[in-house]
């Protein structure tokens, strides 16, 4: 429960505009970026109390995240992140490699000067949160996000883009439960991986781009099917 109070003091309190889709995008991002994790539980007023407003467009946020299948509504307003099966992760795993990789081509093919900015931004950004290790590994996962998704957006799609945020919201709590457990990013295994997607983006080459996402996934996928702490610690929903 400590690290949701410390995830929910960053994301800030909220203008008083438009409070119900503020609230659902900070939600949005908190779980895309894998810095909630499988099981963990929230009450409707933490997290009204760490936005700052009441508890109503926390619970309009709440009810759409919930349709969405990033959270579960549990009795007295309290609210879960769904439980990840190895099963359900291997079929996300086989989806994200086709629409990933399909975003990564596109993005090669049509990213713009701006967009590759963004992306090497995002990149050097993520290395130097790596490379700081334990004491910034909150901004390493919010890093390895934007910059994924840097990429997919210089596809120039919004309806594939939306697809793979969809995706995210599914997979992220379980990188993060990964990720916090085992260190993965200290092996440099994702650095690797993202240098090969970007030298494939500046060089405008989709069937690199496709390949280095493609690894990325498949990469990280196996070491957490392999980790056999993270799958003990998650049992099966009833």
């Amino acid at each position: 429960m400590e690290q949701t109070d410390t995830a929910l003091t960053q994301m800030g309190q909220l203008e008083r505009v438009t409070l119900g889709e503020r609230a659902y995008l900070k939600l949005r991002q908190l779980i895309m970026s894998g810095k909630l994790a499988p099981n963990e539980k929230l009450s409707l007023r933490s997290v009204a109390e760490a936005l700052g407003v009441s508890i109503m467009p926390v619970r309009e946020a709440v009810t759409r995240l919930v349709a969405e299948g990033a959270l579960s509504l549990l009795p007295n307003r309290a609210i879960s992140v769904p439980l990840m099966t190895r099963a359900k992760f291997e079929e996300l795993l086989r989806i994200r490699t086709e629409i990933e990789g399909f975003a990564a081509a596109e993005a090669a093919a049509h990213r713009t000067s701006r967009d590759l900015k963004l992306i090497l931004d995002y990149d050097k950004d993520f290395r130097d949160a790596v490379g700081k290790g334990d004491s910034e590994v909150d901004s390493s996962l919010q890093l390895n996000k934007e910059l994924h998704f840097a990429v997919y957006e210089a596809a120039g799609s919004p309806i594939l883009v939306s697809i793979i945020e969809g995706l995210w919201l599914k997979v992220g709590p379980v990188i993060n439960l990964d990720l916090r457990a085992s260190q993965r990013l200290a092996s440099g295994n994702a650095e690797t991986h993202h240098a090969r997607l970007v030298e494939a983006i500046i060089n405008q080459d989709g069937n690199a781009a496709r390949a280095a996402v493609v690894a990325d996934i498949r990469s990280s996928g196996e070491f957490i099917l392999g980790s056999n702490q993270l799958w003990t610690n998650l049992p099966e929903p009833a």
